[in-house]
């Protein structure tokens, strides 16, 4: 009995990743390979690109993050950096340049410890987790060659009331 509840729970998990990483816009979508590898893939009218990436991923978004009018992909990965050594939550950002996925921006660190982040009305929302266990949730505008902070919309609540405003439209 418990096998069979396990194996019902990691299919329903199973299947509930792989329609959240199916999304697609302007011909960008996420294929995830396996737990540590998925794959970045945009496909025009005449030509199909991929970008490797050999990290567990948590979120995949689309959106035009630069404005100049075509959609990138947000994909949130779990990796460490050369500046941040433990293992945690990232935002890359790629863009469909000629038909090809190439990275604008692989980022290490928006403000605080990133938990997600979601694309809405042209800025990344996040939702951070501060040094004393509090939550942030902050919006990013891309300005020339990163993000920079826009505003809180909310700063030192906890998690739930955290996510609420998080997931507003």
């Amino acid at each position: 009995m418990i096998v069979q509840w396990r194996l019902a729970v990691s299919c329903w998990l199973l299947t509930v990743s792989m329609t959240v990483f199916s999304q697609t816009a302007g011909g960008f979508a996420l294929e995830q390979k396996n737990d540590t590898i998925a794959m970045v893939t945009l496909r025009t009218d005449s030509t199909y690109d991929h970008w490797t990436l050999p990290y567990p991923v948590y979120r995949f978004d689309t959106g035009d993050v630069d404005g100049d009018g075509s959609i990138d992909a947000m994909v949130g990965v779990i990796k460490s950096t050369r500046f941040h050594p433990e293992k945690g939550r990232r935002l890359f950002i790629f863009k469909n340049y000629h038909g090809l996925v190439r990275p604008l921006w692989m980022g290490s660190k928006l403000g605080g410890i990133l938990d997600d982040f979601r694309f809405i009305n042209g800025v990344i929302r996040s939702l951070e987790l501060t040094a004393d266990g509090r939550y942030v949730v902050a919006e990013y505008r891309w300005h020339h060659f990163g993000m920079d902070f826009e505003r809180f919309l909310a700063k030192n609540v906890n998690r739930q009331e955290a996510l609420n405003i998080f997931n507003q439209d």
